[in-house]
C-alpha cells in the first residue's frame, strides 16, 4: 500500500510530496486514516534547518491530527479499526513501538512515532488517543500539540491556583492555549502580550481580561500597571531567548513562576541574572505541558465539549496536503493560529 505524504528532503528547502510505501506493521503499531493534521512552530524549525544537524532525513513530519484507524498490529489493545483517534508526540499508555521506515523510489524515508502529514501514516499505540464521543475531528486536532502543551503549561507545569495573575507571552496556538489553561484554572487577570494584533484581538475573544501589544508599548511597565508587584506565574511560547528573560523578570518575587514553552532555534542562549532565584522566583521547563493524555485529554476535550474553550477561531482556513508549504509558511509569518490540514481535499 502507498500514501501521498509531504516529505523533508533537505532542510532549508521546501517539502516534497511523495508517494511513499508503507511497510506492514510491527507489534505496537496502527495504521490511521488522517483526516486533519496540524502544525506548530517545531515543524518549521525542523523544516528551515532551526533545529542543528538532522541527521534523519529525508523524513516524514507532523505530530498532532486526527483520524480513522484502518489496522491494528501485534499486540495492540488500545485502539481498533474504524475507530477514531487523537495523534499525538506526547506519549501515553500503550506499547512504544518506535519509528517506521517507509520507501521512496528506491529511498528509505524515516518516519518517528507518530508523523501526521500524510494521508496514511504508521502511529506508535502509545502516541494515539480515541477522539472522545462527539467531538469534531477538526477541533480533535488540537488535542494533538496545543492544547495539551498550552493549557498543561499552566494547570500542570505551573500549578495555578484560581485567583491568582497570569501573563501569556506569545498568543499563538500554543499561547492562547495558555489562555484557556488560566480560564480553566479560575486565574484572573489573565493578560496576553504579543507583537501581532490580529493574534491579541483574539486572545482577548479567547478570555484574556488585558492585551499589551509589545511592538509599541514597554511590556514591563503595561504589566506593572496592571499588577504592581509581579504576576503570580508567567508563561512564555514565542521561542525568543530575549522573551524568555522578560518572562521571568514579569514574575513576582516569593513564589513567582516562569514556564517557558517555546523552541529557540539551535544556538540561541538565554542570559538571566541568578539573583532571581534569590528573590525566590522559579524558572520552569515544560515537556508538553507535562501533560499525560490519558488523564488530560479527557480533561480537555470536555472544556471543549461543553463551550468552556473554543478552539474554533484558532483553526485556520483548511489547505491541501498539497500546499503544505503554504501553510508552514503562513504559520512562521503569523498569519494564522494553527493551520488546519484537511487531507479530503485534492
Amino acid at each position: 500500500m502507498k500514501t501521498l505524504a509531504a516529505v523533508l528532503v533537505e532542510t532549508g528547502k521546501p517539502l516534497v510530496l511523495a508517494e511513499i510505501e508503507i511497510p506492514a506493521l510491527k507489534p505496537g503499531q496502527v495504521l490511521v486514516e488522517i483526516a486533519y493534521s496540524g502544525a506548530c512552530h517545531t515543524q518549521v524549525l525542523e523544516a528551515r534547518g532551526l533545529r542543528g544537524e538532522d541527521r534523519w532525513v529525508p523524513h516524514c513530519l507532523g505530530h498532532e491530527g486526527t483520524g480513522r484507524v484502518l489496522e491494528i498490529g501485534p499486540e495492540v489493545t488500545k485502539v481498533k479499526p474504524d475507530q477514531q483517534v487523537i495523534m499525538s508526540w506526547i506519549k501515553g499508555s500503550g506499547m512504544e513501538a518506535g519509528g517506521t521506515v517507509y520507501s521512496w523510489e528506491g529511498k528509505y524515508v524515516n518516519s518517528g512515532g507518530v508523523t501526521t502529514f500524510a494521508r496514511i501514516a504508521v502511529a506508535s499505540e502509545n502516541r494515539l488517543m480515541p477522539l472522545t464521543e462527539g467531538l469534531d475531528m477538526r477541533q480533535g486536532i488540537m488535542l494533538g500539540c496545543a492544547l495539551p502543551t498550552g493549557m498543561g503549561a499552566v494547570i500542570n507545569s505551573g500549578a495555578a491556583q484560581a485567583g491568582e495573575s497570569v501573563v501569556v507571552f506569545g498568543v499563538g496556538g500554543v499561547g492562547t492555549s495558555a489562555v484557556f489553561g488560566a480560564i480553566a484554572a479560575d486565574c484572573t487577570p489573565i493578560i496576553a502580550v504579543d507583537i501581532n494584533p490580529s493574534k491579541l484581538a483574539l486572545a482577548a475573544k479567547s478570555g484574556a481580561t488585558h492585551t499589551i501589544d509589545a511592538s509599541t508599548t514597554d511590556v514591563a511597565e503595561a504589566i506593572k500597571a496592571i499588577c504592581p508587584n509581579g504576576v503570580d506565574l508567567a508563561v512564555e511560547a514565542t521561542g525568543v531567548p530575549e522573551v524568555m528573560a522578560q518572562a521571568i523578570d514579569a514574575v513576582r518575587a516569593q513564589g513567582g513562576r516562569a514556564v517557558v514553552l517555546g523552541n529557540a532555534a539551535e544556538g540561541k542562549t538565554l542570559t538571566i541574572s541568578p539573583k532571581i532565584f534569590n528573590a525566590g522566583k522559579s524558572l520552569i521547563g515544560s515537556w508538553g505541558g507535562d501533560s499525560q493524555p490519558d488523564r488530560d485529554t479527557p480533561r480537555y476535550a470536555a472544556l471543549m465539549s461543553n463551550g468552556r474553550i473554543d478552539v474554533e477561531p484558532i483553526l485556520s482556513s483548511p489547505y491541501r496536503l498539497a500546499d503544505i508549504n503554504n501553510a508552514l509558511d503562513d504559520l512562521e509569518a503569523g498569519r494564522i493560529g494553527r493551520p488546519l490540514i484537511d487531507m479530503s481535499l485534492d
